[in-house]
């Protein structure tokens, strides 16, 4: 049987990875990516490394030769990653990018921090997250960290008594549109509502802890604390108050992303933990640095040219490239949003 080659001196075109999940969604997805779609898979893991919390090998991206990009890259880390990223970085691509269409409100859930993973999981990344707004109805709220200081004793109480109510109105909100993108720091409570389209880059990790899961297909007591159980995994809840100005600095408006070139989408406190610009025509001669990288299309059509070859990229597809491909421009009227890990010489990220 005759089986595919993936040259890692050329990007590498990727398979829709999508899968059931305990929320609704995913149509989205497969009209931009060409796949199955919903109603239960509102997720796509795209170049993942990354296996689900205790469902491995579920979520890893399985390359057009059949084999796990986790285990290529572990293979041949210099030629996927480059040789400065592996002296920082070691094997890990350092990057987890997520398709999430949400035809259901997202529950109020956090992410732990890379303190919390190292003493109670083992684990060296925490899930420090970034959304960028590809599609949202009018006045679409997100809810990230609570508007008043919580006690701990209140939250777990809410937790445990399964106050959905409570803990949505504790949040601060904030509007989102299309091309808005926003930093989400690990430790920090979040919501976003149904409607709302996203494209997700995040630390490389599955660590979720849900604070509320009523009408959701999932049992929180049972599989909402990492199997740490909530006295521990309340730990990992940043209680603080966030006001509106702490919102505006995790914010980067669609007016300061959409311009001609290479344009970063991304706050600078998200530079420790990944990379995320915008590609947009005009952006010919635009050269972008040797790297490993996902590039998505989300509109137009072009052409992405490594030394003296092609590749056509149009909406919807999604590129893999390798450091050893080189260094790439972009040409055309596609737009397309580049992921990367986070840089050799990027300040050390907060535990």
């Amino acid at each position: 049987m005759w089986v595919p080659f993936v040259n890692l001196d050329s990007p590498i075109v990727l398979p829709v990875n999508q899968f059931d999940h305990f929320y609704r969604g995913g149509d989205r997805i497969g009209a931009l990516r060409h796949g199955p779609g919903g109603p239960r898979r509102p997720e796509e893991w795209i170049g993942s490394a990354t296996a689900r919390f205790g469902q491995a090998p579920a979520g890893l991206t399985v390359l057009p030769d059949g084999k796990y990009l986790a285990e290529e890259v572990s293979a041949d880390p210099n030629a996927w990653l480059g040789p400065e990223h592996v002296d920082r970085y070691g094997s890990s691509t350092e990057l987890l990018v997520k398709l999430l269409d949400l035809d259901q409100r997202l529950p109020v859930h956090l992410h732990p921090t890379r303190d919390f993973s190292r003493t109670h999981l083992g684990l060296a990344h925490g899930k420090t997250e970034a959304w960028y707004v590809l599609d949202a109805p009018e006045g679409a709220r997100v809810g990230v960290g609570f508007a008043k200081q919580m006690s701990m004793d209140q939250m777990r109480t809410w937790v445990m008594d399964r106050d959905s109510e409570a803990l949505l109105a504790a949040l601060r909100t904030r509007e989102v549109r299309p091309g808005d993108a926003m930093l989400v720091p690990a430790g920090l409570p979040h919501t976003v509502q149904e409607g709302v389209f996203v494209l997700e880059l995040q630390e490389p990790t599955d660590l979720s802890i849900l604070l509320e899961w009523e009408g959701f297909a999932v049992d929180g007591f049972k599989d909402g604390h990492l199997d740490l159980g909530f006295e521990t995994a309340l730990q990992a809840v940043d209680t603080s108050a966030i006001a509106d100005s702490d919102l505006d600095r995790l914010v980067v408006k669609r007016e300061d992303i959409e311009a001609q070139g290479l344009i970063t989408a991304l706050p600078a406190a998200a530079d420790p933990y990944f990379r995320l610009h915008r590609l947009a025509p005009g952006a010919a001669g635009e050269s972008v640095e040797a790297g490993f990288a996902i590039v998505i299309a989300t509109d137009g059509r072009g052409v992405m040219t490594f030394g003296d070859h092609g590749q056509e990229i149009a909406r919807g597809d999604a590129l893999l490239i390798p450091f050893s491909a080189g260094p790439w421009s972009l040409t055309g009227d596609v737009v397309a949003m580049v992921c990367r890990p986070p840089a050799a010489d990027a300040p050390e990220a907060p535990r």
